[in-house]
């Protein structure tokens, strides 16, 4: 992989194998599901590679163009004094575009790399919730008056809870791998949850259209390793059109159980209350009175749908052969589905003492 990235990629960063770039490397970073994503260190600077999965973002055009425009504009309010954090850019090619589209060898972009930057897995303290959770608020706080028709949808219905439940009924009807006898139990535990569907289609009508992150998972925050303070939101390839609801909800599934979403101790997987109760404040705090009262009442709707959400759509992609997310070991789509599914009922559990938080 390396050579073929110096061969035929960097050269459109403007970056060659020659002598003053002679002891660069290029390696893989993080664990995302979906991109392959590398770092590439050289004496002239950093930045971050990636070959973005158009399986998955069939416009990367879009994608990267919806980038450009969100990080424009966070520097405009960071050079003004108004957005507190560094902002990932993209770095343009050499003939100013911001990817290369290499056909079968993928697309290709290059963002900013930050050096001090920290992220993490798994929130250790009701500290950690709250810095988190307040750098995302002032990253929605901060595109609230930005058009939202400007951005560009790169993966329509992305967080429509009828048309993925329904996506897993057909793969669990078509069955083409013969899986679903082994997780029955969960198939039809995670269809069953139609109820939440009534409460979407009172409150959404009411909720104003904003630009959401739409990936708001702790490791999407970096903290400053220098103090652990927040120092950027990163990942800007889902930020679409939506509701804030689903920020807030995916902070809640990432930031609340004290094991990873891939863990298998179902036991520990538990919506821990202090952390809840962090991230309400962070969240809230920095939205300010940007957040309309049915915003607000619509927070505690988005922590229920988005583990759900996102187990239901592991368990698809189980059902279907794991052709969306990267599994690392057999059934580890379903793992992570009865993990979701398994901090859905932890979060149900508690709803008389968690819902309050929100005010």
């Amino acid at each position: 992989m390396n050579e073929f990235v110096w061969q035929q990629v960097l050269p459109h960063f403007g970056m060659t194998r020659d002598e003053a770039n002679q002891d660069a490397k290029v390696a893989p970073l993080g664990n995302g599901h979906i991109n392959d994503t590398f770092l590439v260190r050289s004496e002239t600077g950093d930045f971050v590679l990636q070959r973005l999965n158009t399986q998955v973002f069939p416009t990367p055009w879009g994608l990267v163009g919806n980038a450009g425009i969100i990080s424009e504009h966070l520097c405009a309010k960071r050079d003004s004094g108004d957005y507190q954090l560094q902002v990932v850019c993209p770095h343009k090619c050499s003939n100013q575009e911001l990817g290369v589209d290499l056909g079968e060898q993928g697309f290709w972009r290059a963002i900013s790399y930050l050096p001090y930057s920290h992220s993490i897995e798994v929130v250790e303290s009701a500290e950690q919730a709250e810095v988190a959770a307040h750098a995302f608020g002032h990253f929605a706080r901060s595109l609230s008056d930005l058009d939202a028709n400007q951005i560009h949808d790169v993966i329509p219905k992305f967080h429509f809870l009828p048309g993925r439940i329904e996506a897993l009924r057909e793969a669990a009807e078509k069955d083409p791998l013969g899986r679903v006898e082994a997780c029955r139990e969960w198939v039809e535990f995670a269809l069953g949850q139609t109820g939440l569907f009534d409460e979407l289609r009172e409150l959404e009508p009411k909720l104003p259209l904003r630009i959401c992150h739409n990936d708001t998972k702790i490791n999407n925050m970096l903290f400053d390793k220098r103090d652990m303070s927040a120092m950027a939101i990163i990942d800007l390839d889902t930020c679409m059109k939506g509701h804030l609801m689903y920020d807030f909800g995916d902070m809640v599934r990432t930031f609340c159980s004290p094991e990873a979403e891939d863990s298998t101790a179902l036991d520990k997987v538990l919506a821990r209350p202090e952390i809840f109760a962090a991230l309400a404040a962070g969240y809230t705090k920095a939205m300010g009175e940007v957040l309309t009262e049915a915003e607000r009442q619509s927070l505690w709707l988005g922590a229920r749908i988005m583990p759900l959400m996102i187990g239901v759509r592991f368990l698809t992609d189980h059902l279907l052969g794991d052709t969306y997310f990267h599994i690392h070991r057999d059934n580890h789509n379903l793992d992570r589905a009865a993990n979701q599914f398994s901090l859905y009922q932890s979060l149900l559990s508690q709803q008389d003492v968690l819902k309050p938080m929100l005010g």
